[in-house]
């Protein structure tokens, strides 16, 4: 069966839809609670009460037919009705049948059940709704009327009126609590909507713990792309800044050779050199673009073993670098090749820096800690953050007679803690005196 049309007749939004799935079931509660138990119970109820005003007007009517005459009849009809509340016509006033007002519903059950229970009754008026007038044919016609509370409850309604008006209380403090836990996931759609458009709109999560985890993410997605953006626009001026200079000797270099005279060695020495400056920056640069190294997914590893095995590695290459503080024994989830990519940059720059550098290990229950300290003269904290930004370089803060670089890698130790969930601290060296760089991911 094809519900298309029921979907077109739905609410579009989400507010609209959770209003319906919380109102609807009041709604139809109600119902069902007012045709299913009211309506049964109050017919139920005004059946038995038309049964025992039934038993008062058949010994009503007794009498009076009994009476010789119409005195006789009066006098005893009203020896019985004066008693019961009754009032007693005879004869009965004419125009007299079966109304009812069309809201009356039951006053449809009254008439009926007279009619089964009175003999030879002729008509029941309940026009008035405060008052019954019951009109009964035979050897001497009467007509009896009596407060239409003798047949049917004085407040029926009031059951009802306590339903809906409590239902509508309960669907206002509904309706409060629904905007309040949807207001975040507007605002959310909102910020990503505004995003989307080029726009970046202050957005604190908030609301359910739902909620909260996919503001929290969409922050995340957000921060991530906008430093991929910043990192692209620093990687164009840095090719064009970090460029210049090599291509300025090399057009210098070529222009100052003679058709006539072959070059120098040591013209032919510098120029490699400068090719080979270039071509070191550019593979630089397009392995931080491509980002590569954070794309293998986190496994569980030996933390130390690994540390003790890059560290080693430098060491075979020839580094000044030894193994320090070690503590701490199990296991970590970290990718190995970004995280030896991170470790390896930052030995590479405190021995670029400095003379020596040294590696700590700690693994805690929380998280996993690798530090690199060197000996060299170290960074200000007021550039520490700058050091972190790619195509960075401090040359007041570091040697650069040591070494030149892109200035990518602390940008891309700093990057790959981040991709696994922990990040790049720069701080003063307590034991060497240098810089210290600690990398700190959560196990």
């Amino acid at each position: 069966m094809n519900f298309a049309w029921l979907k077109r007749l739905m609410p579009g939004g989400l507010y609209g839809r959770a209003a319906l799935i919380l109102f609807l079931p009041v709604v139809v509660v109600t119902l069902v609670v007012g045709v299913m138990f009211l309506q049964r119970h109050f017919e139920d109820v005004t059946r038995q009460m038309t049964a025992t005003a039934a038993a008062e007007l058949a010994l009503v009517g007794d009498r009076v037919t009994a009476a010789p005459d119409d005195a006789a009849a009066q006098a005893a009809g009203q020896a019985i009705a004066g008693p019961l509340g009754l009032t007693l016509h005879l004869p009965p006033p004419p125009g007299l049948a079966d109304r009812r007002v069309f809201y009356d519903l039951s006053g449809r059950v009254v008439i009926a059940e007279l009619h089964d229970r009175v003999p030879g009754l002729r008509a029941v008026d309940l026009s008035d709704l405060r008052r019954v007038v019951v009109a009964v044919d035979g050897p001497r016609p009467f007509a009896l009327a009596f407060p239409r509370t003798r047949l049917t409850p004085s407040n029926p309604h009031q059951l009802l009126v306590m339903m809906v008006v409590t239902s509508a209380l309960m669907t206002a403090i509904a309706t409060v609590f629904l905007r309040n836990q949807l207001r975040p996931i507007r605002r959310l759609a909102v910020a990503a909507e505004a995003y989307g458009r080029g726009r970046v709109e202050p957005y604190r999560p908030a609301g359910a713990v739902e909620v909260r985890s996919a503001g929290t993410a969409f922050l995340d997605m957000r921060n991530r792309i906008e430093r991929q953006n910043e990192q692209r626009k620093l990687m164009l001026s840095g090719i064009s800044h970090d460029l210049r200079t090599p291509l300025t000797r090399l057009r210098l270099g070529l222009s100052m050779l003679s058709p006539d005279l072959p070059p120098e060695p040591d013209e032919i020495r510098d120029m490699e050199r400068d090719v080979a400056e270039m071509g070191a920056m550019i593979d630089a640069f397009l392995e931080h673009a491509s980002d590569a190294a954070q794309d293998t997914p986190s496994e569980a590893q030996a933390a130390i073993p690994f540390v003790q095995c890059v560290v080693a590695d430098a060491q075979r290459g020839g580094q000044a670098v030894s193994l320090g503080q070690v503590e701490g024994e199990g296991q970590a989830h970290f990718s190995p090749p970004a995280l030896r990519r991170a470790v390896e940059n930052l030995i590479g720059n405190a021995v670029r820096h400095g003379s020596r550098a040294e590696v700590d290990a700690v693994l805690t229950p929380r998280s996993f800690r690798i530090s690199v300290e060197d000996d060299g003269p170290g960074i200000p904290a007021a550039r520490r953050d700058d050091a972190l930004r790619p195509f960075v370089r401090l040359d007041a803060a570091r040697n650069q007679d040591r070494g030149q670089g892109a200035g990518l890698g602390l940008a891309i130790a700093a990057d790959i803690a981040r991709a696994h969930g922990g990040q790049l601290r720069l701080s003063d060296g307590d034991r060497l005196g240098g810089l210290r760089a600690e990398i700190v991911i959560p196990r």
